[in-house]
Parts: structure tokens; C-alpha cells; sequence
């Protein structure tokens, strides 16, 4: 009889499918050698909770990268069963500082084995008054808002659902429509063509210029002119094809005025700025709090104190949990929950 320890539900992220399949084979492949695995393949955020609702008696074990790792978690919580899942995460995908800060080895390889072979360690939690999760820590301010991929994917899903990262996912890859997944089998699924292509083919159709095997171009009425105009219209294809996009620069964050309470108790008020405000889930039921506060000339030494609550208000700011970013909000309070969630590390 096969225990439940050696009966698994895989989860497979479609954004680590995409962008590293043979990672994936060489965890599906080893892990299948150690246990009766089911894999499950889904293609949005609602087929990931539904996944993770029919895991049954299975271990549950994700594949994907960091935002992976952190829809399950909140998954589990928003559904009140974290404490009794002990998870599994094979890394695959670019974003993996959490996994490894967490302790989860690099490699498909490794990281299956350790699935295999590890044991359960219990982890604090830090849990919002929004029911969001963070697993890590959060700072503030979040840095660099909506100029990268973790950016979009956080104003968009939210620390608690996270459903804008696969479209962000999806938008991160050539011949992906932005906003949803291709069904498996479906055209978007196959080669795509590079932004470059895309571009030019966009720009030629719309007006209303089609281009012969050789190379020469015919206008619709065929006359010569209409060459004439062809190749100027090529030309200003190209250009476009060819100029690098512009990513809006975002300045340094200034300092900020904002009132940080632990336990109750003001460590900082609004009159006095902050230059960040970072927040790390310890052990032991306490959370790290370390303060920065802005100075001129000479740099202040940070405050840090130890607590179970810690609340921030001010003004509208945003934060990044982990790696995605939330906000703006004018009051956000974090509460330790000791010891609830459980991820499989090596012994």
C-alpha cells in the first residue's frame, strides 16, 4: 500500500512550462521515480485553486518560480488549510531569490530529491489585515513601482490572489496574447515570432502593404509611384521595428513620512521621515523590524526592535511583499502567526 508520503500532486506552473520545459521533465521524471505522482497542468488562476482544493490526501508539490510558491500560499490560506499542508516547491523559472532564501536547493534535480527525501520546517507568517501573506519580508518603500515584471504582476494580482501573474507571465513572452493563456494545443502555444516580426507585420497589414517573395515590394494599384511609396513605408517600418522601447525612468524615493507602531507602541512618527521600513518574518511568533530613518550629513543608525504586531499609516505608499508590490494604502497593520505554514527542505 502506498503511503501518503509517496503520493504526490504536481503542480505545474504554465509560466515555468513555457519558459524552461526541460526543468520540468527532469522533475516530473525524478519525481515520478520516487512516488505515484498526479500531475496537474493548469492554465489560470482559477484551475490553480481548484488544483490545490482536489489535492486530497496527496503531498502537494509546485513547480514554478518564487510567485509560484507565493499564489499557493495564499491559496492555502484564503481557504483556511495552510496549517496542515506541508508544501514542496521545485524551483523553475527567474524568479528564484525567495526560494533560496527560504533554504530550497537550486536545480531541478536537487530541488526534486529534496521533495523526496527532506522534511517538514514549520515557518512564521506574516498575515495582513487584507488577508494578504508574506513569507519573507516587505519593504518600504516598495522601489522602482510598475517599471518591471514583478511590479505589474503585483498591482495587478495583489498579495492575496496574484491572478495578474500570469498574464504578466504571458506578457513576458513572444507569441503569448497579453492578459491570457493559449490553451494547450492552440496556436499561441507554438514558436512565436519575435517583438521585432510582430511589429512590422502590424504596422505593413494596417497599411495595406503586402511584400513579394523577392524582396520588392507592390503597392495596390501597382503603378509606380506606388513603389515609390512602398519603399517609404518600409523604411519607416523598419525604424519603428528597430528603435529601442523607452522605459519610463522612476527617480529615487525620497524619504517618507510615515508612523510605524510594534506592539502599540510609536517607534516613529509623521514629523519625523523615514528613509525605509522594513518588516521580516522571524521565528518564535516575532517579527524583525528595522527603521532607517532619514538623516542629513552623517547616516542615523536604524532602529530595530522585535514585535508581533507592526502597523504602518501615512500617506499613500505602496510596499513590496516578497516580490510583488501592493497599494497604495494609507494604513496597513501585519500580525505573526507563528509556526503556520510548512515547507519540505533538506535534511
Amino acid at each position: 500500500m502506498v503511503s501518503a508520503r509517496d503520493q504526490l500532486l504536481v503542480v505545474i506552473d504554465p509560466v515555468a512550462r513555457l519558459t524552461d520545459g526541460e526543468s520540468v521533465r527532469i522533475a516530473r521524471d525524478v519525481l515520478g521515480a520516487g512516488a505515484a505522482v498526479r500531475v496537474c497542468l493548469p492554465d489560470s488562476p482559477e484551475d490553480f485553486t481548484k488544483a490545490l482544493a482536489r489535492r486530497g490526501a496527496r503531498r502537494l508539490v509546485v513547480i514554478g518560480d518564487d510567485r509560484a510558491l507565493l499564489r499557493a500560499v495564499a491559496a492555502l490560506h484564503r481557504e483556511r488549510v495552510l496549517g496542515g499542508t506541508a508544501l514542496s516547491l521545485v524551483p523553475v523559472g527567474a524568479a528564484q531569490s525567495l526560494a533560496r532564501s527560504l533554504g530550497v536547493p537550486a536545480g531541478a534535480v536537487a530541488a526534486s530529491r529534496a521533495v523526496l527525501e527532506g522534511v517538514e520546517r514549520r515557518m512564521d507568517l506574516l498575515v495582513d489585515d487584507s488577508d494578504g501573506v508574506v513569507l519573507r519580508d516587505l519593504r518600504i518603500p516598495s522601489g522602482g513601482v510598475g517599471t518591471g515584471a514583478s511590479g505589474a504582476s503585483g498591482a495587478a494580482g495583489g498579495l492575496g490572489g496574484f491572478g495578474g501573474s500570469w498574464a504578466a507571465g504571458a506578457a513576458r513572452l513572444g507569441g503569448v496574447s497579453r492578459g491570457a493563456w493559449p490553451s494547450r494545443g492552440s496556436r499561441g502555444s507554438r514558436g512565436s515570432r519575435g517583438a521585432r516580426g510582430a511589429e512590422t507585420a502590424g504596422v505593413t497589414e494596417a497599411a495595406g502593404v503586402s511584400e513579394a517573395a523577392g524582396g520588392s515590394g507592390v503597392a495596390a494599384g501597382g503603378s509606380g509611384e506606388g513603389h515609390t511609396w512602398l519603399r517609404s513605408c518600409q523604411s519607416f517600418v523598419r525604424t519603428l521595428a528597430a528603435r529601442p522601447s523607452r522605459v519610463a525612468s522612476t527617480p529615487a524615493p525620497g524619504p517618507s513620512r510615515l508612523r510605524v507602531e510594534a506592539d502599540g507602541v510609536t517607534l516613529v512618527d509623521l514629523d519625523k521621515p523615514v528613509e525605509g521600513v522594513r518588516v521580516s518574518a522571524g521565528d518564535g511568533g516575532l517579527a524583525q523590524v528595522e527603521i532607517r530613518p532619514s538623516s542629513v550629513g552623517a547616516e542615523a543608525a536604524p532602529l530595530r526592535v522585535r514585535a508581533r504586531t507592526v502597523t504602518v499609516s501615512g500617506a499613500d505608499f505602496r510596499y513590496r511583499a516578497d516580490s510583488a508590490v501592493a497599494g497604495p494604502v494609507r494604513t496597513r497593520t501585519w500580525t505573526v502567526r507563528q509556526g503556520a505554514w510548512g515547507l519540505t527542505l533538506p535534511r
